[in-house]
């Protein structure tokens, strides 16, 4: 009882915290769930279910706001959706120990890569037009996005994060404000609507290979739609510089926790 306490507390917890930072929340949902006793295969099913609702609630509220970007969603996100289904049917070629190693490897990557500076690249503020470059503007912000880049890497995020359970969030906001030239807040809004879609195509793959367990998994979901719900109105009147800070730490901090929990698994 009192494990099942600490858990839902906590998964409320970060549901605020990832909804203010564009996330669905799999890089923590996952290591709570597996340190509960839940496998991580199952762990990574019902964090599919919790990134879905935590998402769409930020979403409701990034939408108000016009911090969603619908045209560069469509544009990046459908691959990392494709490959989100095959990365969760195909989870069980990999040991649930290679799965957390994984998981915190990329993560922790991910959470590195925020802290450095932003820089615009040349393709953003000179006259030419730069082949392979989708020259964007909306809601008054203008910026460039690397396609070369921003396809191949939101496959691959695609398919890690069905895998392990995790929306792919935690990749694609450093690949829309660091390669892309995104503003921090729009990339965090239109991740919310990615992290949904995304989430849901890994919740298909692992769902018939029989890995959901209701019984936890939609209370736990109630709790991080409310989470959603707040995170998303903190996230509007945050300064963006301290955004990315906090997704940053917090990033790094999951990676940290799930490769504890693979060294003392192993």
């Amino acid at each position: 009882m009192i494990v099942l306490v600490i858990t839902s507390v906590t998964i409320l917890i970060i549901a605020v915290f990832m909804a203010m930072t564009g996330r669905g929340g799999g890089n923590l949902y996952v290591p709570v769930l597996v340190a509960s006793g839940i496998s991580i295969y199952s762990a990574a099913t019902g964090s599919q279910l919790l990134l879905i609702t935590t998402a769409l609630a930020a979403f409701l509220i990034f939408q108000k706001e016009r911090y969603v970007d619908w045209k560069l969603a469509l544009i990046i996100d459908p691959p990392t959706d494709i490959m989100a289904f095959f990365g969760g049917y195909y989870s069980h070629i990999f040991s649930g120990e290679v799965l957390k190693i994984v998981f915190a490897f990329f993560v922790f990557l991910a959470g590195i890569l925020m802290l450095y500076p932003i820089r615009k690249s040349p393709s953003q503020y000179d006259n030419k037009k730069h082949l392979g470059f989708w020259y964007r503007e909306y809601n008054g912000q203008k910026y460039a996005v690397n396609l070369w880049l921003a396809i191949p890497i939101t496959a691959v995020t695609g398919f890690v994060s069905g895998m392990v359970g995790m929306s792919g969030a935690t990749f694609k906001i450093p690949l829309m404000v660091l390669a892309c030239g995104v503003p921090m807040k729009t990339a965090v809004g239109t991740s919310s609507l990615m992290v949904a879609l995304t989430a849901l195509m890994g919740f298909f793959g692992h769902f018939f290979q029989g890995d959901f367990n209701p019984l936890w998994a939609i209370p736990m979901a109630v709790l991080a739609l409310i989470g959603g719900l707040i995170g998303g109105g903190m996230s509007t009147k945050i300064n963006p510089d301290r955004l990315r800070k906090v997704f940053a730490y917090t990033t790094m901090f999951a990676g940290l926790f799930m490769a504890f929990n693979a060294f003392f698994s192993f």
